[in-house]
């Protein structure tokens, strides 16, 4: 999916929704138990209530490479089910991978030519040779790790390097790897002052911003921060929707709340002017 694809995808549903599939067996219903794939199952349903709303969906790996092939299986079982049955919706990898040479050649196959994954995050510590392997795909995103959302961002993304904070240095860094059609940056909700400057230093490209519920980020201060002329957001929710409920009603109470995210970011576009 490219730039003007994603765009029109947004425009089309009033939303810049990106749903969390952080599935997590041990919080999922306990009438799923018994099927043959609950991950699968639990996602299935989360997705058939939820599509409507969301422009992306965003399956963090950890959740299913913790149970080895089985896992995996579920992993590839979910993504093939989007691409299946909403193949407008954008699917992003969180997988925060970053090696060199052959290694990050072989991480970006496994994602875009096997699980056919439309974007996944990257670390961007190793530096630019970690990362260009990743760029070798027609229509295929990198997600660079900016300024996080969770506490120990402040560990070394604040430190000062030069005239700069190290996030920063990243940021300006890495737009020279790769233009806006191509690389986007996670920077959490959880810092709404700090997603304003660098809407400023980057004004053209995505950015992923976790952090919106559950981790306390305020989806008003991030549209009103970092949205652009052409949106230029994906705002993620995992807990805040797909854990809505551990009751039967789980999939109508995830709807339920993407749909209130939704029409809030309807709103926030429409004061934007993009809609």
């Amino acid at each position: 999916m490219n730039k003007h694809q994603l765009f029109e995808q947004i425009k089309k549903k009033q939303s810049f929704l990106c749903v969390g599939l952080d599935t997590d067996i041990n919080k999922i219903p306990q009438e799923l138990s018994a099927m043959d794939d609950p991950i699968f199952e639990f996602n299935k349903q989360i997705i058939n209530r939820t599509a409507p709303y969301a422009v992306a969906y965003k399956p963090n790996t950890a959740f299913y490479e913790v149970y080895g092939h089985k896992g995996w299986q579920s992993l590839e079982r979910t993504i093939q089910y989007i691409k299946n049955n909403h193949p407008d919706i954008f699917i992003i990898a969180d997988a925060k991978r970053g090696d060199i040479g052959n290694t990050s050649a072989n991480y970006a196959k496994a994602f875009f030519n096997t699980l056919k994954a439309d974007a996944l995050t990257v670390a961007p510590y190793m530096g630019k040779d970690s990362v260009e392997p990743f760029l070798n795909f027609e229509d295929k995103w990198i997600i660079l790790l900016a300024l996080t959302s969770n506490k120990g961002s402040q560990d070394f993304q604040y430190l000062n390097v030069g005239e700069h904070m190290l996030y920063q240095q990243v940021l300006q860094t890495a737009t020279t790897w790769a233009t806006s059609e191509q690389m986007m940056f996670v920077v959490g909700a959880t810092h709404p002052e700090e997603l304003g400057k660098i809407r400023k230093m980057l004004p053209d490209y995505f950015f992923l911003v976790p952090g919106v519920g559950a981790q306390g980020g305020d989806l008003q201060a991030v549209a009103e921060n970092g949205l652009n002329d052409e949106c230029g957001l994906l705002v993620n929710s995992s807990r805040g929707i797909i854990y809505a409920s551990n009751g039967s009603d789980f999939a109508v109470r995830a709807g339920e709340e993407a749909k209130k995210l939704q029409e809030q970011m309807a709103e926030a576009l429409r004061n934007r002017g993009i809609l």
